[in-house]
This record gives C-alpha cells, sequence and structure tokens, in this order.
C-alpha cells in the first residue's frame, strides 16, 4: 500500500483524510495544515497525525495529496515533485497557466505521476454515458450553486465551470479555436456568475453556465450528436440517452417514428444506463493509486488539468474585453 499525506485540512482536506484513511489502497501517514491551532484540534479530534512541517510530511509519503487553497497548488506541487513523491492536486491544478506547466514538465522530470481532482470525471452518471458520447456537435452545460464564501478565493470560472470545462475536453477530440465569454461580479471581487460559448476546431460548439449566487443548485449537461441526445445530471446522478435510428419498414404499434424533412422516417429509441452507486472523491484518489501502481497515465492527467486551465483562463481574459 502507498504511505500517503494531506497538504491542507480544511472542509474539503478533511474529507480527503477520511476517505484516504478508507482507502484499501493507501495508508494514511497524516497531514499537515500551516495553521497550526487548527491541525491541533484536528489532530485530537480524529487522531490524525499532524506533522510540524510541509518537508516532513512529504518526505514520510510515497503520495502527496495537495488540498491547499489555489494560490498555494504551486509551491506545495514542487516541493512535493522535487522530493520525487507521486502528486494528487485538487482543481484547478494551479494559479496560472504557466504554473501549471511547469508543474506537469517538473513531474515528467522527476519520473513521478501526478493526477487532478476533476471529481465529475468520476461522477457515476458521467462515467456511465462517456463512452456512448461520440464526437459530440453541440453541448450545454449548467452548473449553479447557492453562494459560499468558501469557494471566493478564485473565480466562478475556476470554482465551478472548470468542472464542466474538463468533461467537455474529455470527450471533445479537438483544439479550442474560440471563446466568447462574459461575466459579472455581484458579490464577490471577481465574477459570480458567467456564460461562456467555446468553439472548437471541428466545429463543435459548447455554452456553459455557472453561478454561485443562484437560489437553487443545478449541474446538469447536455450532449448532441449525430442520431443521438444525451444528458447528464451530475446533482442527481442521472442520465438518459435518446437514440434515432432507420426506422423499420414495419414498426410496432408502439414504436415512436418521426419523418424529417427529406421524408427519412426514424425511430426514436429511450434508454436510461444503469447508473452504480460510488464515492466519486474516493474513486478517483484509489484510480491514482491504480496509476502509479500499474505506471499508466492517471485518468486526469497533469497535462489535462493544465489544458482544462488554459481555457478556463482564456475564459477569464475574455471579461476583460468587456
Amino acid at each position: 500500500m502507498l504511505k500517503a499525506g494531506v497538504l491542507g485540512a480544511g472542509h474539503l482536506g478533511k474529507i480527503h483524510l477520511k476517505l484516504l484513511q478508507q482507502s484499501t489502497k493507501y495508508t494514511l501517514v497524516g497531514f499537515f495544515d500551516a495553521n497550526q491551532e487548527a491541525a491541533e484540534a484536528i489532530e485530537q479530534e480524529y487522531g490524525y497525525k499532524s506533522f510540524p512541517t510541509m518537508e516532513a510530511l512529504i518526505q514520510a509519503c510515497d503520495m502527496v495529496d495537495v488540498v491547499t487553497p489555489t494560490i498555494h497548488h504551486y509551491k506545495c506541487a514542487e516541493k512535493v515533485i522535487t522530493a520525487g513523491k507521486h502528486l494528487f492536486i485538487e482543481k484547478p491544478i494551479t494559479h496560472t497557466v504557466a504554473q501549471a506547466d511547469i508543474i506537469r514538465d517538473l513531474a515528467k522530470k522527476n519520473g513521478v505521476r501526478g493526477q487532478v481532482g476533476q471529481v465529475e470525471r468520476f461522477n457515476p452518471a458521467f462515467m456511465a454515458v462517456n463512452h456512448m458520447i461520440d464526437k459530440p456537435m453541440f453541448i450545454e452545460a449548467h452548473r449553479l450553486a447557492e453562494f459560499n464564501p468558501r469557494g471566493t478565493d478564485v473565480s466562478v470560472v475556476l470554482d465551478l465551470m472548470i468542472h464542466d470545462i474538463d468533461a467537455i475536453l474529455s470527450v471533445v477530440k479537438s483544439d479550442v479555436k474560440k471563446v466568447h465569454a462574459s461575466g459579472v461580479s455581484v458579490i464577490s471581487e471577481t465574477p459570480d456568475i458567467a456564460n461562456a460559448r467555446i468553439e472548437f476546431e471541428n466545429g463543435c460548439v459548447a455554452n456553459l453556465t455557472a453561478s454561485r449566487i443562484s437560489m437553487k443548485k443545478m449541474r446538469k449537461a447536455r450532449f448532441f450528436q449525430k442520431d443521438a441526445y444525451i444528458s447528464v445530471d451530475f446533482l442527481e446522478k442521472k442520465c438518459e440517452v435518446v437514440k434515432m435510428k432507420d426506422a423499420p419498414k414495419n414498426p410496432d404499434d408502439f414504436a415512436m417514428v418521426l419523418t424529417n424533412a427529406e421524408g427519412v422516417k426514424k425511430q426514436i429509441y429511450f434508454d436510461n444506463p444503469q447508473v452504480a452507486t460510488n464515492n466519486a472523491i474516493l474513486d478517483e484518489l484509489d484510480s491514482f493509486a491504480d496509476a502509479i501502481k500499474n505506471d499508466t497515465t492517471p485518468e486526469v492527467s497533469l497535462t489535462q488539468g493544465a489544458e482544462a486551465l488554459r481555457v478556463a483562463m482564456m475564459i477569464i481574459e475574455n471579461f476583460k474585453k468587456l
């Protein structure tokens, strides 16, 4: 089993500590948090070992899980990688694209694995249909959340929209051609609600909306492709697939058949793929252990994390043009 430690023991860090302790693929060594008073309280309440310094924790581990505020990601990641340890790092990978590229290159140079915590990749609803998403040409995503001061250290694009950016980049096998975006700051100093239109070289268009000042929660994405429509509800963990095929000559009485403008008859089929129950955070951590053990590319590599950040920053840069 891999010896694992956590840098940062805030809200999400405590969740990671609990799951690493439960995992059958890691041995939890302990954690480091710069807030000594909070670290002592966590150690007393949960029994996790608190290390006196970041360096001491890193040296005791095979894999380090970075769950600090984004602004500290680069410093932590650099120390982990140069110490020859494998790196799991929460999204967004770093605060700037330049830093993300350095981290990616450092990991390659030092021969260590790195994975970015894009938990929606492990959402069971998305996992149930992602193999069916084939050359989508239009994508629409809405990610709405109620206001929570905990995420306001970064723009809503890096806080929420980046989940959908990463998911979309994982299924659209094409480079980004152009980005149009607008964002509005309502409560925070950075945008709290944003909309982005991403155009890809292959003609696919993705329209994304993210808000952290909504009255209700929503996390949905819809994928439109040739003869198919696929919807994913990340929040409710449900999915739906609607497919169209050439209608048979003699469809049964209950078949839903449509005739298009060219006179071609299509039969509509509805499918609700089975969605497994899982703990997405535990699954992403365990998948990283498998990648380390088998010397394979992690599910969400540092390269993919850097690319998601690159697109996110393109969106944020568009705000400045308004």
